[in-house]
Protein backbone atom coordinates (compact mmCIF):
# COMPACT_ATOMS: atom_id res chain seq x y z
CA UNK A 1 0.00 0.00 0.00
CA UNK A 2 2.76 2.70 0.74
CA UNK A 3 4.11 1.67 -2.14
CA UNK A 4 0.95 2.64 -4.04
CA UNK A 5 1.07 5.82 -2.36
CA UNK A 6 4.62 6.43 -3.81
CA UNK A 7 3.42 6.06 -7.03
CA UNK A 8 0.45 7.87 -6.83
CA UNK A 9 2.54 10.75 -5.51
CA UNK A 10 5.15 10.90 -7.90
CA UNK A 11 2.54 10.71 -10.77
CA UNK A 12 0.62 13.61 -9.12
CA UNK A 13 3.42 15.78 -8.93
CA UNK A 14 4.68 15.05 -12.60
CA UNK A 15 0.57 15.85 -13.67
CA UNK A 16 1.40 18.91 -12.04
CA UNK A 17 4.81 19.97 -13.62
CA UNK A 18 2.62 19.28 -16.58
CA UNK A 19 -0.28 21.47 -15.88
CA UNK A 20 2.33 24.31 -15.66
CA UNK A 21 3.34 23.56 -18.82
CA UNK A 22 0.53 23.79 -20.42
CA UNK A 23 -0.08 27.22 -19.25
CA UNK A 24 3.24 28.87 -20.00
CA UNK A 25 2.27 27.18 -23.72
CA UNK A 26 -1.04 28.77 -23.29
CA UNK A 27 -0.03 31.81 -21.95
CA UNK A 28 3.17 31.92 -24.50
CA UNK A 29 1.07 31.45 -27.70
CA UNK A 30 -2.33 33.84 -26.63
CA UNK A 31 -1.72 36.15 -24.13
CA UNK A 32 2.09 37.96 -23.10
CA UNK A 33 5.48 37.03 -24.27
CA UNK A 34 8.12 36.07 -22.32
CA UNK A 35 9.59 39.36 -21.13
CA UNK A 36 6.10 40.27 -19.37
CA UNK A 37 6.06 40.60 -16.09
CA UNK A 38 2.72 38.62 -16.01
CA UNK A 39 4.31 36.08 -17.46
CA UNK A 40 7.69 36.19 -15.29
CA UNK A 41 4.84 36.24 -12.06
CA UNK A 42 2.52 33.82 -12.76
CA UNK A 43 6.06 30.81 -14.24
CA UNK A 44 7.61 31.96 -10.39
CA UNK A 45 3.94 31.16 -8.66
CA UNK A 46 3.67 28.14 -10.40
CA UNK A 47 7.42 27.03 -9.94
CA UNK A 48 7.02 28.02 -6.07
CA UNK A 49 3.99 26.07 -5.56
CA UNK A 50 5.06 22.85 -7.01
CA UNK A 51 8.32 23.19 -5.09
CA UNK A 52 6.74 23.34 -2.23
CA UNK A 53 4.44 20.42 -3.18
CA UNK A 54 7.32 18.31 -3.81
CA UNK A 55 8.92 19.31 -0.26
CA UNK A 56 5.92 18.22 1.33
CA UNK A 57 6.24 14.97 -0.61
CA UNK A 58 9.83 14.52 0.30
CA UNK A 59 9.11 15.30 4.03
CA UNK A 60 6.57 12.41 4.40
CA UNK A 61 8.99 10.01 2.31
CA UNK A 62 5.82 9.66 -0.17
CA UNK A 63 9.06 10.93 -2.93
CA UNK A 64 12.57 10.49 -3.01
CA UNK A 65 14.36 13.58 -3.32
CA UNK A 66 16.16 13.22 -6.44
CA UNK A 67 12.55 11.77 -7.82
CA UNK A 68 11.20 15.51 -6.80
CA UNK A 69 14.41 17.24 -8.30
CA UNK A 70 14.50 15.25 -11.49
CA UNK A 71 10.54 16.56 -11.99
CA UNK A 72 11.44 19.83 -10.89
CA UNK A 73 14.65 19.86 -13.31
CA UNK A 74 12.91 18.47 -16.58
CA UNK A 75 9.93 20.76 -16.30
CA UNK A 76 13.03 23.73 -16.05
CA UNK A 77 14.26 22.18 -19.15
CA UNK A 78 11.24 22.27 -21.33
CA UNK A 79 10.17 25.98 -20.11
CA UNK A 80 13.70 26.75 -21.62
CA UNK A 81 12.88 25.33 -24.71
CA UNK A 82 9.79 26.49 -24.86
CA UNK A 83 10.84 30.28 -24.49
CA UNK A 84 13.71 29.79 -26.67
CA UNK A 85 11.57 28.95 -29.54
CA UNK A 86 9.17 32.31 -28.39
CA UNK A 87 12.10 34.15 -28.83
CA UNK A 88 12.39 33.16 -32.19
CA UNK A 89 9.40 33.09 -33.73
Amino acid sequence: MIINHKEKASALLKADAEKILKLIKVQMDNLTMPQCPLYEEVLDTQMFGLSKEIDFAIRLGLVEESVGKKILDELEKELSVLHEASIRK
